[in-house]
């Protein structure tokens, strides 16, 4: 089993723990990794693009001139696509884009990169995380103590409003949930920051 040290939100080394290898201590599957984050980047597409065709543009009821005797080249209507302000031909239209993947994959493509982040010392246990009021600065302070530079994801195991609320206006810091983690935050953000709730959490949902 993985051990980790434990800090306190002054970054000092209160105890370790030894963390589930079922969920920080499988081999990381780089394609199912893969796989899964094109799913979800896949999802978030709007899918609203769209261009007009020959049908749909105004003008053009009518033949610009007749077929024949006039040595230019047939024309049936100055919509079509090779006109100026004409209709596009094979053009995008609003379509989803969204499909689904096994749940077994997504699985364990979370269980991979939370693997990484033990592999790669970019994960901060702590303690407990919790303050008394909403204050930005708290949560800078606590940041700064434990040593957490850059992009950081903060998983908590349930809505914290005060601790949410701090972090809410730190250049480069997010929270998220347990039950709402997804495998492109925990890539995006460099470090990743947990307490002890949110191991057993883990456990609780993934083991």
């Amino acid at each position: 089993m993985p051990k980790i040290d434990v800090y306190d939100i002054k970054g000092k080394k209160v105890s370790d723990i030894e963390l589930n290898e079922k969920i920080f201590g499988i081999e990381p599957n780089e394609a199912i990794v893969h796989s899964v984050l094109v799913n979800y980047l896949a999802n978030q597409r709007q899918g609203t693009q769209s261009t007009k065709t020959r049908s749909e543009v105004s003008g053009g009821g009518r033949k610009p001139w007749k077929q024949k005797e006039t040595g230019r080249a047939r024309q049936g209507s100055i919509r079509a696509p090779q006109w100026i302000k004409g209709g596009i031909a094979l053009g995008p239209k609003p379509r989803s884009y969204k499909y689904k993947v096994n749940k077994k994959e997504r699985r364990l493509a979370v269980l991979s990169v939370l693997s990484s982040k033990v592999l790669e010392n970019s994960l901060v246990v702590v303690d407990k995380l919790a303050f008394d009021e909403i204050k930005t600065k708290n949560m800078v302070d606590a940041l700064n103590n434990l040593k957490v530079e850059g992009k950081a994801l903060i998983l908590l195991p349930e809505k914290n409003e005060n601790v949410q609320k701090s972090a809410r206006n730190i250049k480069g810091i997010k929270t998220t949930l347990v039950n709402t983690i997804n495998v492109y935050d925990l890539l995006k953000y460099t470090k990743l920051v947990i307490t002890l709730d949110t191991v057993k959490k883990l456990e609780e949902v993934y083991a």
